[in-house]
């Protein structure tokens, strides 16, 4: 090869070099903010982080890499949700992924700009988050949970585990959202006609817990139903303990609660929102708007039971807690 030839070849594919190592740079940063209702200790709520973290994974999505996530853990702590959703907010971030109606509510109350995707929210419509399941509109889309009809379910199986009961306590949290008196609606008529005296308990602290189980312990025959919400979540450990102490037959809304030693849950898969949740986030860091993504709802219902080597002490009826059907996946 001729010299200037040679010369005139190193000197082409020099010119293509700032090409090529501009696209070896790193993409761009993008920034996540995270609401969650569980304490950060929480076995449970670190598995579901797990899960849309890994969907992130799968999507492109690495965190340290090309995304910066942004963790609170509130603990079902209305103030120190709505602290942490402003601090959230004045970030700046590219979205915010919020869990539970406690956080979203928080979330909403500081931007009606940057995209939020909810996880585990009943209700939305009725509380005013979106315009539609279909078409959500604004900036806020997300995954919903929980019929009011399931109500009628969590009676019906007091029923078959204690068939003599006659008092039920529907404890809830009164900051969790308005939807727990649709579930309360749902119960009312269906506990009157079997002669059940339904009493409403609002709980906002530990103090309150207690004093919700003493009242419908103190006469025999009672029984309790628990809502879905953050902070009962969050209190879950509390709030089976005591049931077993006062030997109350209780049903709860999650699988971990039953997990956790509760005599019997039923409720929708609360880590399927987390598996699906990344899907969106992935489709809004790439441009998409959340008024365009139609909510989702959980569609996976499951009945589960104390495992046999946690038998809760306060269980009553411990042979009843096999008569559901086991579990559904």
């Amino acid at each position: 090869m001729r010299r200037r030839e040679f010369i005139g070849l190193i000197g082409s594919a020099a010119a293509s070099w700032p090409f090529a190592a501009g696209a070896e740079q790193p993409q761009q940063m993008r920034r996540i903010g995270m609401l969650i209702t569980t304490r950060e200790d929480d076995v449970e709520g670190q598995t579901r982080v797990a899960l849309l973290r890994q969907g992130l994974k799968e999507l492109g999505w690495i965190e340290g890499r090309n995304i910066n996530v942004d963790y609170r853990w509130t603990g079902g702590d209305a103030a120190r949700a709505k602290t942490d959703a402003a601090e959230l907010v004045s970030q700046k971030p590219d979205l915010i992924i919020a869990n539970s109606t406690q956080s979203l509510a928080a979330v909403r109350d500081e931007t009606s700009t940057i995209p939020i995707v909810f996880l585990v929210v009943g209700d939305p419509i009725g509380q005013g988050f979106v315009s539609s399941l279909a078409r959500p509109g604004g900036n806020i889309t997300g995954f919903t949970a929980f019929e009011f009809a399931t109500s009628a379910k969590w009676l019906e199986l007091i029923k078959e585990i204690v068939p003599e009961v006659k008092r039920i306590a529907f404890m809830f949290n009164p900051f969790g959202g308005s939807y727990a008196e649709k579930f309360v609606q749902a119960i009312a008529p269906i506990a009157s006609s079997s002669g059940i005296d339904l009493k409403v308990s609002p709980t906002r602290n530990a103090a309150d817990i207690d004093q919700a189980l003493i009242a419908v312990s103190g006469e025999p025959r009672g029984g309790l139903i628990v809502s879905p919400d953050g902070f009962t979540t969050s209190n879950r450990g509390l709030i089976i303990s005591l049931a077993a102490r006062f030997r109350l037959p209780a049903i709860y809304p999650y699988r971990y609660f039953a997990a956790d030693g509760g005599l019997l849950s039923y409720g929708h898969d609360s880590n399927e929102p987390w598996r699906r949740a990344a899907a969106y986030v992935d489709k809004i860091l790439r441009g998409a708007s959340p008024a365009d993504f139609a909510n989702s709802t959980a569609d996976k219902i499951r009945v589960d039971h104390q495992p046999k080597d946690r038998k809760s002490p306060g269980s009553n009826h411990p042979a009843a807690v096999t008569r559901p059907r086991g579990r559904v996946d």
